[in-house]
């Protein structure tokens, strides 16, 4: 689910990956400026990094906790035109913010002269409220979430906030995706389109395997602490394993040669993570995910209460998202899908990509 690397370039060398990175925790480290915009929202251009924050009071969440105070990240990018029924939101990634996604260029896909595209941070990233960033409730006395608790989150969000009662479109890559697909049984009638990349309606056996042996991993760590660190942990072990299946085997032994090993290995044990009690709560709410809950577990039921026209596009070859559970919801809605067979596996998100760019401009356009 990429942590912060959800970005689809292939082929990068060793060195080029570190530099990216090095690359990346500079623009963390960066002056952010904070606007808080009125009425109708304006980007001029794309690119333009305008990091916006909302509170929407209290937040009750599913297990009957609350996150007090709680606050939204998000960008804008277009206009929001007078009948407020042209917005387009995006979810954001697993360890991913609303700048990671703005990086990705996502108006390569959506014409933003078009659409308003809000980029909304998810509960846990670290902008929105998060065990890292809560005064009152800050480290592991932050309740848990679900993504179910995202989707309402960012639904009170823009219906209460922004005034929208409709969108023309949600959509994600991963854990966006995973939104996505809440988002299209939470609020059915909300939007005309939803769109999910390297998404799931619920995670396989095989998800469980990878995402519990990384949670074990972190909560393990004694520089962890159980969540009662002062300094966030270096934990090379969860570092190693999530870089290891973003991709494929095909796409590790070419991209790393057996001499180049010490440099991946460096790397991976090295490279910037953000805050690890964000981490954890992200992860944990995917683990439970499941659109099906509120439907006694049938996800026929579920896809039954879908009402947007609905665009899954799914890597074959993922070996961190599965994708046998939306290549079987594609099914019930039904919906269209696109099946990409690459060794990028989960990193197959490129809004350049034409079988990406095309399907989700098709999407858009259809009346």
């Amino acid at each position: 689910m990429g942590r912060n690397r959800e970005t689809g370039k292939s082929r990068l060398s060793t060195k080029g990956k570190i530099d990216v990175e090095l690359l990346h925790l500079n623009m963390k480290n960066s002056l952010i400026l904070l606007l808080l915009l009125a009425g109708e929202f304006c980007l001029a251009q794309p690119g333009g990094k305008l990091q916006h924050f909302a509170n929407i009071g209290d937040l009750q969440l599913e297990s009957g906790k609350t996150i007090h105070d709680c606050r939204i990240g998000y960008r804008v990018m277009g206009k929001l035109n007078p009948a407020k029924n042209n917005a387009v939101l995006f979810l954001t990634w697993f360890g991913g913010t609303s700048q990671d996604v703005e990086g990705m260029s996502p108006w390569h896909a959506i014409d933003t002269t078009r659409y308003c595209l809000i980029i909304i941070d998810a509960l846990g990233d670290g902008f929105s409220s998060s065990p890292s960033n809560s005064a009152t409730q800050h480290g592991p006395a932050f309740p848990v979430f679900s993504i179910r608790d995202m989707v309402q989150s960012q639904h009170q969000f823009v219906a209460q906030t922004l005034g929208i009662s409709h969108v023309k479109a949600v959509m994600g890559i991963s854990m966006g995706g995973i939104q996505t697909f809440q988002w299209a049984v939470s609020y059915p009638g909300f939007m005309d389109d939803v769109v999910t990349i390297v998404g799931s309606p619920k995670p396989t056996s095989y998800d469980l395997m990878l995402y519990t042996t990384y949670r074990t991993i972190i909560d393990s760590d004694a520089g962890f602490e159980h969540g009662n660190y002062t300094t966030n942990p270096n934990i090379p072990l969860a570092n190693m394993l999530w870089e290891l299946f973003l991709t494929t085997p095909t796409n590790r032994v070419n991209d790393t040669p057996a001499s180049g090993f010490a440099d991946w290995l460096k790397f991976a044990q090295t490279k910037p993570t953000g805050d690890y009690n964000n981490i954890f709560y992200q992860i944990t709410a995917i683990i439970g995910h499941d659109i099906s809950k509120p439907f006694n577990g049938s996800m026929q039921d579920a896809a039954a209460h879908v009402k947007a026209k609905m665009l899954i596009i799914s890597s074959k070859q993922d070996h961190m998202v599965n994708p046998a559970p939306a290549i079987e919801f594609s099914k019930l809605v039904p919906a269209k899908l696109v099946l990409i067979d690459s060794d990028l596996g989960h990193l197959i998100s490129n809004f350049s990509d034409p079988r990406i760019k095309d399907s989700i401009a098709s999407m858009l356009d259809e009346k």
